[in-house]
């Protein structure tokens, strides 16, 4: 069973060896990265480990933007060897949960980007309702979902 928790010091280190299939890290930075932008951004971020029941399986970042404002979700992984096996979808769907409770504000627009070579994961985000907003930044398009109030 898929589930969220907290990156704490008891669990970052699970985080750091997590792994991306040969030629992904074109697609996501790694959750070193995330995890420094997540000390930055603290008061309006949330790290979350992507387990399946005990194991470390992925990674993602909630942060909240409150100039536009908006929940974006960053950095989401699955490490290598958990790959095709739903946890990505599994992992979003609790990620759109947390952020239905509205941790850091109000709003109902939650965007994220995507590389415009990574199909698999375009094809999970349409899946899940997602939909291009036309904002492309160098070799990534945003992609916005509305919740329902």
């Amino acid at each position: 069973m898929i589930n969220l928790r907290k990156i704490t010091e008891e669990n970052f280190i699970d985080a750091f060896n997590l792994k991306l299939d040969e030629g992904q890290e074109k697609y996501v930075s790694h959750p070193v990265r995330s995890l420094a932008q997540a000390y930055v951004y603290r008061d309006q971020c949330q790290p979350f480990g992507i387990y399946n029941d005990d194991k470390m399986v992925g990674y993602v970042m909630v942060i909240y933007d409150y100039d536009i404002p908006e929940y974006n979700i960053w950095h989401m992984m699955i490490d290598e060897k958990h790959q095709g096996k739903g946890y990505g979808k599994a992992a979003l769907k609790r990620v759109i949960a947390y952020i239905k409770k509205k941790p850091f504000g109000d709003s109902n627009r939650v965007t994220l980007t995507c590389n415009l070579e990574n199909n698999k994961a375009m094809e999970l985000y349409h899946g899940l309702g997602f939909k291009e907003t036309g904002v492309v930044d160098e070799d990534e398009i945003e992609l916005l979902i509305m919740m329902e109030e």
